[in-house]
């Protein structure tokens, strides 16, 4: 293992550390904990609170979305490791402003049983609490069994939404609403072409020979669709845009914002020939790109690779995700500043 660390056990804490020191007018830790994250003016009164929380090993996602017209919190585990009901719930009592909150979090079972504890809790607390699981990847299962599915990149699209309809004044029912709308038309897809190392591990999650590529694996090395010989740019762009498109069919005139996502290691010129097939390939069918992400907003750690996330518009989402946002790690300011 090769890594710039000083110790394993001390690489979230020390990542936390760090990244409120580098953004102390955007983020705070709530109570004693650093695996604690709210915005630095939470609770904000009269506003639905959002909140998410994960293991480390995926910046941006999930504290990275902390910030103004995205979550108000986050509880953070360690690498690929859920964080505890008594963290989240401290995040739940830090953020609340009056009007309940929202969990917003992929579909995890760790992550599930400790996010249905906390939201027991903040219940006692007399604080409502509702939840929304994403389940966005379309490899993790088929159609008929969609509850089984993982929650990945998708999830960002579905902070973006919840953040905008609360920023705007929804209420829980109004924002919760919102969300289940976005991740109803929101489906991603991934191909790893190496694995990563958890530095309490100190060895890789698995092994891809130099020439394999896995269609379809999680972003912490969960199995894939299918392990292949290595393909060209525009194959893979084909393989998971089609993917897609089987699973949620798209017609000429609908409007789509697109993620290219890299998983860790992938350099963004990599990023940019898969997203400019993509872009073709959807301008032949007549499918408007309203946005186009093209980055790293849900990796896992040093992983090689991509996903794919396509989101169907209609008339409220795209005004919902064309409103402002701004946390360390995503700004967006469409005709102005907050």
């Amino acid at each position: 293992m090769k890594k710039i660390l000083n110790a394993p056990d001390l690489f979230v804490p020390e990542m936390l550390d760090g990244l409120l020191k580098a953004h102390p007018d955007l983020l705070a830790f709530a109570g004693n904990d650093p695996h604690c994250i709210v915005q630095a003016d939470a609770p904000i009164e009269g506003k639905v609170a959002l909140a998410t929380g994960g293991g480390s090993g995926h910046l941006p996602v999930f504290l990275g979305y902390v910030g103004k017209g995205l979550l108000d919190g986050c509880a953070v585990g360690d690498v690929f490791a859920s964080p505890s009901s008594d963290q989240m719930l401290e995040v739940v009592k830090r953020i609340h402003g009056g009007r309940g909150v929202l969990f917003i979090y992929g579909n995890y079972g760790g992550d599930v049983m400790n996010f249905d504890m906390a939201a027991e809790l903040a219940d006692l607390d007399g604080i409502e609490v509702r939840t929304v699981l994403v389940k966005d990847d379309v490899a993790s299962a088929p159609p008929d069994e969609a509850d089984r599915r993982r929650g990945v990149a998708g999830m960002v699209f579905a902070f973006k939404i919840a953040g905008a309809k609360a920023y705007v004044g929804g209420s829980l029912d109004e924002v919760e609403a919102a969300t289940r709308k976005a991740l109803d038309n929101i489906r991603t897809i991934g191909v790893a072409l190496s694995p990563c190392t958890v530095p309490a591990a100190g060895r890789p999650t698995f092994t891809l020979a130099d020439d394999e590529m896995e269609i379809g694996m999680g972003i912490h090395g969960e199995p894939g669709m299918k392990r292949e010989k290595l393909q060209t740019a525009d194959q893979i762009a084909e393989r998971m845009t089609l993917a897609v498109l089987d699973d949620m069919p798209l017609h000429a005139g609908e409007r789509v914002a697109v993620m290219v996502n890299g998983l860790g290691a992938t350099p963004p010129e990599e990023l940019y020939i898969l997203y400019r097939k993509t872009h073709d390939m959807l301008a032949e069918r007549g499918i408007k790109i309203h946005r186009a992400y093209v980055g790293e907003y849900a990796t896992s750690m040093e992983m090689a690779g991509a996903s794919l996330t396509l989101f169907r518009l209609d008339g409220e989402m795209a005004e919902l995700l064309d409103l402002p946002a701004q946390s360390p790690f995503f700004v967006q300011y469409p005709g102005g500043v907050w």
